[in-house]
Protein backbone atom coordinates (compact mmCIF):
# COMPACT_ATOMS: atom_id res chain seq x y z
CA UNK A 1 0.00 0.00 0.00
CA UNK A 2 1.74 3.07 -1.14
CA UNK A 3 1.28 6.36 1.94
CA UNK A 4 0.99 9.84 0.19
CA UNK A 5 2.58 12.71 2.04
CA UNK A 6 0.91 16.15 2.87
CA UNK A 7 1.80 18.88 4.04
CA UNK A 8 0.04 20.15 7.30
CA UNK A 9 0.90 23.59 7.92
CA UNK A 10 -2.66 24.90 8.91
CA UNK A 11 -3.20 22.36 11.83
CA UNK A 12 -2.11 23.29 15.21
CA UNK A 13 -0.11 20.23 16.17
CA UNK A 14 3.64 19.38 17.04
CA UNK A 15 3.30 17.09 13.85
CA UNK A 16 3.23 18.71 10.80
CA UNK A 17 3.16 16.11 8.32
CA UNK A 18 0.11 12.91 7.69
CA UNK A 19 -0.07 9.97 5.56
CA UNK A 20 -3.06 9.29 3.97
CA UNK A 21 -3.28 5.69 2.20
CA UNK A 22 -4.01 6.53 -1.51
CA UNK A 23 -6.75 3.63 -1.64
CA UNK A 24 -9.02 5.96 0.33
CA UNK A 25 -9.89 7.23 -3.31
CA UNK A 26 -10.33 4.34 -5.64
CA UNK A 27 -11.27 4.37 -9.03
CA UNK A 28 -13.26 7.91 -8.10
CA UNK A 29 -14.92 6.13 -5.34
CA UNK A 30 -13.93 7.18 -1.34
CA UNK A 31 -13.49 4.06 0.97
CA UNK A 32 -13.38 3.53 4.55
CA UNK A 33 -10.37 3.45 5.97
CA UNK A 34 -9.85 -0.33 7.89
CA UNK A 35 -10.57 -0.50 11.49
CA UNK A 36 -7.00 -0.48 11.98
CA UNK A 37 -6.59 2.61 10.58
CA UNK A 38 -9.39 4.55 12.52
CA UNK A 39 -9.06 6.85 15.22
CA UNK A 40 -9.82 5.21 18.59
CA UNK A 41 -13.41 6.23 19.64
CA UNK A 42 -12.02 8.14 22.51
CA UNK A 43 -14.63 10.22 22.39
CA UNK A 44 -13.73 13.82 21.55
CA UNK A 45 -14.09 15.33 18.53
CA UNK A 46 -10.96 16.85 16.72
CA UNK A 47 -12.64 20.64 16.33
CA UNK A 48 -14.66 20.76 19.28
CA UNK A 49 -13.79 23.65 21.85
CA UNK A 50 -11.96 22.48 24.66
CA UNK A 51 -13.94 21.55 28.01
CA UNK A 52 -17.54 22.13 26.59
CA UNK A 53 -20.81 20.89 28.07
CA UNK A 54 -20.92 17.90 26.27
CA UNK A 55 -17.82 16.56 27.36
CA UNK A 56 -18.02 17.22 30.84
CA UNK A 57 -21.14 16.92 32.17
CA UNK A 58 -23.07 14.65 29.36
CA UNK A 59 -24.12 10.57 30.18
CA UNK A 60 -21.58 8.89 28.37
CA UNK A 61 -24.15 7.09 26.53
CA UNK A 62 -25.47 9.65 24.93
CA UNK A 63 -21.95 11.52 24.38
CA UNK A 64 -21.55 10.34 21.05
CA UNK A 65 -25.66 11.50 19.51
CA UNK A 66 -24.80 14.63 20.98
CA UNK A 67 -21.77 14.84 19.02
CA UNK A 68 -23.42 14.03 16.37
CA UNK A 69 -26.13 16.90 16.70
CA UNK A 70 -22.95 19.69 17.21
CA UNK A 71 -24.59 19.87 20.58
CA UNK A 72 -20.41 20.77 21.38
CA UNK A 73 -20.46 23.35 19.12
CA UNK A 74 -23.40 25.64 19.74
CA UNK A 75 -22.28 28.15 16.82
CA UNK A 76 -24.43 26.46 13.96
CA UNK A 77 -27.49 26.62 15.85
CA UNK A 78 -27.24 30.47 16.52
CA UNK A 79 -26.52 30.48 12.44
CA UNK A 80 -29.65 29.18 11.81
CA UNK A 81 -31.76 31.13 14.62
CA UNK A 82 -30.31 34.10 13.89
CA UNK A 83 -32.55 34.36 10.90
CA UNK A 84 -35.51 33.13 12.58
CA UNK A 85 -35.44 36.32 14.52
CA UNK A 86 -34.51 38.59 11.99
CA UNK A 87 -37.78 37.37 10.06
CA UNK A 88 -39.90 37.51 13.57
CA UNK A 89 -39.03 40.80 14.67
CA UNK A 90 -39.24 42.44 10.99
CA UNK A 91 -42.72 41.30 10.72
CA UNK A 92 -43.64 42.74 13.61
CA UNK A 93 -42.45 45.68 12.72
CA UNK A 94 -43.96 45.38 9.64
CA UNK A 95 -47.48 45.53 11.23
CA UNK A 96 -46.77 46.94 14.47
CA UNK A 97 -48.79 44.00 15.95
CA UNK A 98 -47.39 41.76 18.62
CA UNK A 99 -49.09 39.12 21.31
CA UNK A 100 -47.34 36.54 23.47
CA UNK A 101 -47.90 34.70 20.42
CA UNK A 102 -45.11 36.15 19.21
CA UNK A 103 -42.98 35.27 22.52
CA UNK A 104 -44.00 31.64 22.16
CA UNK A 105 -42.42 31.50 18.44
CA UNK A 106 -39.13 33.50 19.30
CA UNK A 107 -39.20 30.37 22.18
CA UNK A 108 -40.05 27.89 19.80
CA UNK A 109 -37.47 28.61 16.76
CA UNK A 110 -34.59 28.76 19.53
CA UNK A 111 -36.07 25.03 20.07
CA UNK A 112 -36.72 24.03 16.53
CA UNK A 113 -33.67 25.73 15.50
CA UNK A 114 -31.25 23.39 18.09
CA UNK A 115 -33.41 20.29 17.03
CA UNK A 116 -33.17 20.68 13.35
CA UNK A 117 -29.41 21.50 13.23
CA UNK A 118 -28.95 18.31 15.30
CA UNK A 119 -30.56 16.42 12.54
CA UNK A 120 -29.03 17.82 9.99
CA UNK A 121 -25.66 17.75 11.05
CA UNK A 122 -26.48 14.11 11.52
CA UNK A 123 -27.85 13.70 8.01
CA UNK A 124 -25.02 15.52 7.07
CA UNK A 125 -22.31 13.36 8.66
CA UNK A 126 -24.53 9.82 7.60
CA UNK A 127 -23.92 11.15 3.85
CA UNK A 128 -20.46 12.06 4.41
CA UNK A 129 -19.07 9.58 6.54
CA UNK A 130 -16.59 8.15 4.26
CA UNK A 131 -15.15 11.94 3.11
CA UNK A 132 -15.16 12.59 7.00
CA UNK A 133 -12.97 9.55 7.25
CA UNK A 134 -10.35 11.07 4.81
CA UNK A 135 -10.27 14.43 6.17
CA UNK A 136 -7.55 15.14 9.28
CA UNK A 137 -10.42 17.61 10.97
CA UNK A 138 -13.51 15.29 10.67
CA UNK A 139 -12.18 11.34 10.82
CA UNK A 140 -12.47 11.69 14.71
CA UNK A 141 -16.49 12.28 14.65
CA UNK A 142 -18.72 9.41 15.87
CA UNK A 143 -19.82 7.88 12.31
CA UNK A 144 -16.12 7.55 10.75
CA UNK A 145 -14.23 6.66 14.44
CA UNK A 146 -17.14 4.07 14.55
CA UNK A 147 -18.65 5.44 18.04
CA UNK A 148 -22.12 5.19 16.17
CA UNK A 149 -23.46 2.89 14.18
CA UNK A 150 -25.32 4.42 10.58
CA UNK A 151 -28.47 2.75 11.90
CA UNK A 152 -28.70 4.23 15.14
CA UNK A 153 -27.67 7.57 13.49
CA UNK A 154 -30.98 7.34 11.44
CA UNK A 155 -32.66 6.77 14.49
CA UNK A 156 -31.30 9.46 16.30
CA UNK A 157 -32.14 11.72 13.24
CA UNK A 158 -35.91 10.55 12.92
CA UNK A 159 -36.54 11.86 17.01
CA UNK A 160 -34.69 15.08 17.13
CA UNK A 161 -37.17 15.91 13.51
CA UNK A 162 -40.16 14.44 15.70
CA UNK A 163 -39.95 16.51 18.24
CA UNK A 164 -39.07 19.70 15.73
CA UNK A 165 -42.12 18.90 14.48
CA UNK A 166 -44.40 18.94 17.61
CA UNK A 167 -43.48 22.03 18.13
CA UNK A 168 -43.69 23.04 14.24
CA UNK A 169 -47.10 22.33 14.68
CA UNK A 170 -47.77 25.12 17.06
CA UNK A 171 -47.42 27.58 14.25
CA UNK A 172 -50.17 28.91 11.66
CA UNK A 173 -51.04 26.29 8.93
CA UNK A 174 -48.94 28.81 6.56
CA UNK A 175 -45.95 28.11 8.41
CA UNK A 176 -46.33 24.30 8.84
CA UNK A 177 -45.76 23.92 5.70
CA UNK A 178 -43.12 26.23 4.95
CA UNK A 179 -41.76 23.92 7.36
CA UNK A 180 -41.79 21.06 6.20
CA UNK A 181 -40.58 22.57 2.96
CA UNK A 182 -37.36 23.12 4.50
CA UNK A 183 -36.61 19.48 4.23
CA UNK A 184 -35.80 19.81 0.56
CA UNK A 185 -32.69 22.28 0.86
CA UNK A 186 -31.55 20.70 4.01
CA UNK A 187 -31.72 17.37 2.41
CA UNK A 188 -30.03 18.01 -0.78
CA UNK A 189 -27.18 20.22 0.78
CA UNK A 190 -24.70 17.60 1.85
CA UNK A 191 -24.35 16.31 -1.69
CA UNK A 192 -24.10 19.41 -3.43
CA UNK A 193 -20.35 19.46 -2.95
CA UNK A 194 -20.26 17.00 -4.93
CA UNK A 195 -21.49 18.71 -8.19
CA UNK A 196 -20.84 22.12 -7.67
CA UNK A 197 -18.52 24.87 -6.53
CA UNK A 198 -21.26 26.67 -4.65
CA UNK A 199 -22.26 24.09 -2.21
CA UNK A 200 -22.34 26.73 0.31
CA UNK A 201 -25.27 28.19 -1.57
CA UNK A 202 -27.27 25.04 -0.84
CA UNK A 203 -26.61 25.48 2.82
CA UNK A 204 -27.45 29.42 2.72
CA UNK A 205 -30.74 28.13 1.51
CA UNK A 206 -31.30 25.90 4.28
CA UNK A 207 -29.67 27.63 7.51
CA UNK A 208 -31.79 30.96 6.49
CA UNK A 209 -35.63 29.28 5.56
CA UNK A 210 -36.49 30.34 8.85
CA UNK A 211 -36.34 33.89 8.22
CA UNK A 212 -39.58 32.84 5.74
CA UNK A 213 -41.12 30.75 8.33
CA UNK A 214 -40.89 32.92 11.26
CA UNK A 215 -42.44 35.68 9.11
CA UNK A 216 -45.08 33.65 8.28
CA UNK A 217 -45.99 31.94 11.44
CA UNK A 218 -46.28 36.01 12.97
CA UNK A 219 -48.28 37.44 10.11
CA UNK A 220 -49.72 33.68 8.34
CA UNK A 221 -48.60 34.77 4.72
CA UNK A 222 -44.88 35.50 2.87
CA UNK A 223 -44.45 39.26 1.65
CA UNK A 224 -41.36 40.80 -0.19
CA UNK A 225 -39.39 42.18 2.72
CA UNK A 226 -39.28 38.30 3.96
CA UNK A 227 -37.64 37.36 0.69
CA UNK A 228 -35.22 40.04 0.62
CA UNK A 229 -33.92 38.88 4.33
CA UNK A 230 -33.95 35.63 3.15
CA UNK A 231 -31.99 36.97 0.20
CA UNK A 232 -29.72 38.63 2.76
CA UNK A 233 -28.88 35.84 4.57
CA UNK A 234 -28.18 33.46 1.96
CA UNK A 235 -25.32 35.88 1.12
CA UNK A 236 -24.19 36.08 5.03
CA UNK A 237 -23.86 32.17 4.96
CA UNK A 238 -21.90 32.36 1.39
CA UNK A 239 -19.05 34.90 3.40
CA UNK A 240 -19.08 32.49 6.99
CA UNK A 241 -18.83 29.39 5.26
CA UNK A 242 -16.75 30.76 2.79
CA UNK A 243 -14.44 31.51 5.61
CA UNK A 244 -15.11 28.23 7.67
CA UNK A 245 -14.52 26.27 4.22
CA UNK A 246 -10.54 27.09 4.01
CA UNK A 247 -9.96 24.88 7.02
CA UNK A 248 -10.18 21.97 4.94
CA UNK A 249 -9.12 23.36 1.34
CA UNK A 250 -5.99 21.08 1.41
CA UNK A 251 -8.02 17.49 2.22
CA UNK A 252 -10.61 18.99 0.22
CA UNK A 253 -8.38 19.35 -2.93
CA UNK A 254 -7.25 15.79 -1.86
CA UNK A 255 -10.57 13.69 -2.38
CA UNK A 256 -12.27 16.21 -4.98
CA UNK A 257 -14.50 17.77 -2.56
CA UNK A 258 -16.01 21.08 -4.01
CA UNK A 259 -16.02 24.68 -2.09
CA UNK A 260 -16.17 28.16 -2.20
CA UNK A 261 -13.01 28.28 -0.76
CA UNK A 262 -11.34 26.28 -3.09
CA UNK A 263 -13.16 27.98 -6.56
CA UNK A 264 -11.68 31.57 -4.77
CA UNK A 265 -8.29 30.89 -3.69
CA UNK A 266 -6.54 33.89 -2.73
CA UNK A 267 -9.37 36.04 -4.47
CA UNK A 268 -11.88 35.18 -1.41
CA UNK A 269 -11.42 38.07 0.52
CA UNK A 270 -12.95 40.46 -2.80
CA UNK A 271 -15.47 37.71 -2.84
CA UNK A 272 -16.27 38.17 0.97
CA UNK A 273 -16.23 42.03 0.85
CA UNK A 274 -19.50 41.48 -2.15
CA UNK A 275 -21.22 39.04 -0.10
CA UNK A 276 -20.87 41.76 2.33
CA UNK A 277 -22.31 44.60 0.42
CA UNK A 278 -25.14 41.99 -1.26
CA UNK A 279 -26.32 40.91 2.68
CA UNK A 280 -25.96 44.77 4.05
CA UNK A 281 -27.61 45.84 0.62
CA UNK A 282 -30.65 43.18 0.52
CA UNK A 283 -31.57 43.77 4.55
CA UNK A 284 -31.51 47.43 4.13
CA UNK A 285 -33.74 46.92 1.49
CA UNK A 286 -35.87 44.82 3.62
CA UNK A 287 -36.04 47.53 6.22
CA UNK A 288 -36.81 50.00 4.05
CA UNK A 289 -39.82 47.96 2.61
CA UNK A 290 -41.50 47.22 5.96
CA UNK A 291 -41.48 50.45 7.96
CA UNK A 292 -43.23 53.31 7.00
CA UNK A 293 -41.56 56.19 6.05
CA UNK A 294 -43.58 58.36 8.62
CA UNK A 295 -41.57 56.55 11.12
CA UNK A 296 -37.89 57.98 10.73
CA UNK A 297 -36.64 57.16 14.43
CA UNK A 298 -38.05 53.45 14.43
CA UNK A 299 -36.53 53.13 10.23
CA UNK A 300 -33.13 54.63 11.66
CA UNK A 301 -33.07 52.30 14.69
CA UNK A 302 -33.40 49.18 12.19
CA UNK A 303 -30.84 50.69 9.80
CA UNK A 304 -28.47 51.21 12.66
CA UNK A 305 -29.02 47.40 13.37
CA UNK A 306 -27.67 46.65 9.29
CA UNK A 307 -24.92 49.01 9.72
CA UNK A 308 -23.55 47.28 13.15
CA UNK A 309 -23.84 44.49 11.27
CA UNK A 310 -21.65 45.14 8.34
CA UNK A 311 -19.41 46.61 10.24
CA UNK A 312 -18.82 43.51 12.19
CA UNK A 313 -18.44 41.84 8.74
CA UNK A 314 -15.64 44.45 8.14
CA UNK A 315 -14.08 43.63 11.60
CA UNK A 316 -14.08 40.10 10.32
CA UNK A 317 -12.05 40.68 7.22
CA UNK A 318 -9.34 42.74 9.04
CA UNK A 319 -8.72 40.05 11.12
CA UNK A 320 -8.78 37.22 8.35
CA UNK A 321 -6.09 35.17 7.31
CA UNK A 322 -6.43 32.21 5.07
CA UNK A 323 -3.50 29.85 5.78
CA UNK A 324 -4.67 30.26 9.83
CA UNK A 325 -7.04 27.85 11.07
CA UNK A 326 -7.19 29.33 14.51
CA UNK A 327 -8.04 32.80 13.02
CA UNK A 328 -10.19 31.11 10.69
CA UNK A 329 -12.25 29.69 13.38
CA UNK A 330 -12.55 32.71 15.16
CA UNK A 331 -13.27 34.89 12.62
CA UNK A 332 -16.32 32.15 11.70
CA UNK A 333 -17.81 31.75 15.17
CA UNK A 334 -17.80 35.63 15.75
CA UNK A 335 -20.75 36.02 13.17
CA UNK A 336 -23.19 34.21 16.14
CA UNK A 337 -22.41 38.47 17.20
CA UNK A 338 -22.65 39.81 14.04
CA UNK A 339 -26.16 38.13 13.32
CA UNK A 340 -27.32 39.29 16.71
CA UNK A 341 -26.53 43.08 15.97
CA UNK A 342 -29.83 43.35 13.53
CA UNK A 343 -31.87 41.00 15.92
CA UNK A 344 -31.14 43.59 19.11
CA UNK A 345 -31.47 46.82 16.64
CA UNK A 346 -34.97 45.53 15.16
CA UNK A 347 -36.18 44.81 18.75
CA UNK A 348 -35.12 47.97 20.08
CA UNK A 349 -37.07 49.61 17.16
CA UNK A 350 -40.04 48.10 18.69
CA UNK A 351 -40.06 49.94 21.52
CA UNK A 352 -39.02 53.28 19.40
Amino acid sequence: MRLIPVQKNRLPCTQRVVYIKSDFYRHGHLHMPPPSDRPEPEGKVADATNGNWVDRFAPETIRPFLRLSRADRPIGTWLLLLPCWWGLTLAMLSDGNSSWHDLWIFMGCGGGAWLMRGAGCTWNDITDRKIDAAVARTRSRPLPSGQVTVQAALIWMAVQAAIAFVILLTFNQAAICLGVLALLPAAIYPFAKRFTWWPQIFLGLAFNWGALLAWTAHSGSLAAPAFLLYGAGIAWTLFYDTVYAHQDIEDDALIGVKSTARLFANRTPIWLMRFLAISTGLMTLACLSTIARNQPFVLATALLGVMGMGMHMLWQLRQLQLTNPLILLMVFRSNRTAGLIPVIFFALALLV
